[in-house]
């Protein structure tokens, strides 16, 4: 049938149309909960609020009387004050129902027109889905066995002017959940629990840090020269200097300058920023924790990491065994492999090389389009190995080219004692016996220079202070950074970074209109 002889079609004209109608739908419903704004006054309520002091938050009711009967609660009249925002209503002559979500739980409000002051029913009767408000009452069971609220008082906290996402099947749409973060939180409570977990790593890593004698620091987020890794860094300007400056890629030149200076173990949770590509693994903005322990080496720390990255698991899961996709991860049984012995083993096309191949520079050579052997070996382990590492597996074993700060192997001066650690096929951590010879450091920054010089837009730059720094003596020192972002993915079973992050970056919006609405009500 014609869709234009339809006359059941519901649909909305296609865009521009579509959007002028959606935009004017909306405005229509900002217009009517603004107008309850003046309704509510009238009522001796404060729309946008004051201070309400509760007794209990949601998820204490529950975990305190949760187990209680009917009959319990009934005898012991428990009494409480809780605030939150509304999640649906429903009215019923002279009483109705309300659940109210508050700090990740969510409570029934029960509201009888015989139970409550006559101006606080008549505020129930104007309550929109999204509003703030708080109620003081004693708990019982409802005939359907759910603990409840029997309000007594009602008090309202703050208005919602635009209607919150349909609540059966909450907010959906991907860039808007990213891009109002807020609202993603309101309308989808497993995202709040996403951020809860995060917190709980970053807690366990700095507890656990410190139970070993670490001290938490900070270092310049702007800085003259960038350096600590291989990426491309945000340019900005210091107007009263008169020079540019560089959002730091890695904290990593300033912490081994603090090494030197005597503090022999000290760590950052630090903000990154990389003028790199976007994808479910990488945003510009990302958090790390870096840490430096002197006296040790990357041995030492293979230890150390495999004992974090167990116990981040139990607390932030309450296990070592973590769900990710199709997978379970077990975070208390990391693999150790060269990197050698993991392009041999993975190696995924026909004629796969033997130990003795992968250690041949003229092989190696033959075999990768780079321009060293120790440059085509790490080629051939991120095209061969590097998605196949879906158990946590430490790495070891890198070639000198790709590792301008780490120690060469004694026994092999052509590769360094370097690690990383792999799982999901997802580098989350990077670390090495540090380099503390400026004689060798100005040499790797020499070859830095040569490698830019060919193209190589990540290379690292020459950094004369960080090399006196080490003139003046560096204890062997091992040091490690660890991506905490991906690693919140791995705990949380989340495929995005975005997920992971609170306000990832997007593209700019364009023109919103909320300040234009706000000032007719001004009008």
């Amino acid at each position: 049938m014609d869709s234009a002889a339809n006359p059941y079609n519901n649909e909305l004209p296609p865009f521009p149309e579509h959007k002028e109608i959606c935009l004017s739908l909306e405005d229509e419903l900002f217009e009517q909960r603004a107008t309850r704004v003046s309704e509510i006054e009238a009522l001796g309520y404060k729309p946008f609020g004051k201070r309400f002091d509760f007794t209990h938050t949601v998820p204490e009711i529950f975990s305190g009387y949760g187990s209680k009967t009917g009959e319990e609660l009934e005898a012991d009249k428990i009494r409480v004050r809780v605030a939150g925002r509304i999640q649906t209503v429903r009215r019923m002559g002279k009483a109705g129902f309300m659940h109210v979500q508050q700090n990740g739980g969510k409570l029934q409000f029960y509201v009888r027109k015989d139970a409550v002051p006559e101006r606080d029913y008549a505020l129930f009767s104007m309550l929109d889905i999204g509003d703030i408000v708080g109620a003081e009452g004693y708990l019982f069971i409802t005939r359907t066995g759910e603990l409840s609220l029997h309000v007594e008082s009602l008090e309202f906290l703050s208005k919602t002017l635009l209607a919150m996402p349909e609540k059966f099947h909450g907010l959906e749409d991907t860039e808007t959940r990213y891009r109002q973060r807020y609202l993603d939180l309101i309308s989808n409570p497993e995202v709040r629990d996403v951020f809860v977990t995060r917190a709980k790593v970053v807690s366990s890593i700095r507890r656990q840090l410190e139970e070993r004698g670490f001290i938490e620091v900070e270092t310049p987020m702007m800085q003259p020269i960038y350096g600590g890794a291989a990426a491309r860094p945000f340019v900005t300007h210091h107007n009263t200097l008169d020079i540019d400056l560089y959002l730091r890629i890695a904290p990593e030149l300033y912490l081994k300058r603090l090494i030197v200076g005597g503090l022999e173990r000290v760590y950052e949770i630090n903000r990154n920023f990389r003028n790199e590509g976007v994808s479910t693994r990488h945003n510009p903005e990302f958090t790390m924790v870096e840490f430096y322990q002197a006296y040790t080496d990357y041995k030492g720390l293979m230890d150390l990491t495999e004992t974090m990255l167990r116990q981040i698991a139990i607390d932030a899961t309450g296990g070592t065994v973590v769900q990710f996709g199709d997978h379970q991860l077990d975070f208390g049984n990391v693999r150790r492999l060269t990197m050698r012995d993991a392009v041999v083993e993975f190696w995924e096309d026909e004629g796969a090389p033997t130990p003795d191949q992968v250690r041949d520079p003229a092989w190696l050579l033959a075999n990768a389009p780079k321009a060293t052997a120790g440059e085509c070996l790490a080629h051939l382990f991120e095209v061969h190995a590097e998605k196949k590492l879906i158990q946590p597996t430490i790495i070891y074993e890198f070639p000198v080219e790709v590792s301008p700060l780490a120690n060469n192997n004694p026994a092999e001066p052509s590769m360094v004692d370097r690690f990383e650690i792999f799982a999901a096929s997802m580098e989350i951590g990077n670390a090495y016996t540090e380099l503390n010879n400026p004689i060798e450091q100005r040499r790797r920054f020499d070859g830095q220079l040569d490698m830019q010089a060919r193209g190589d837009d990540e290379a690292h730059q020459m950094d004369e202070d960080y090399l006196r720094a080490m003139a003046y003596g560096m204890p062997p020192t091992g040091g490690e950074g660890i991506g905490i972002d991906r690693l919140v993915m791995l705990m949380t079973n989340r495929t995005s970074i975005r997920d992971v992050i609170l306000f990832p970056l997007l593209r700019p919006e364009g023109e919103i209109g909320m300040a234009d609405r706000l000032r007719r009500l001004d009008a």
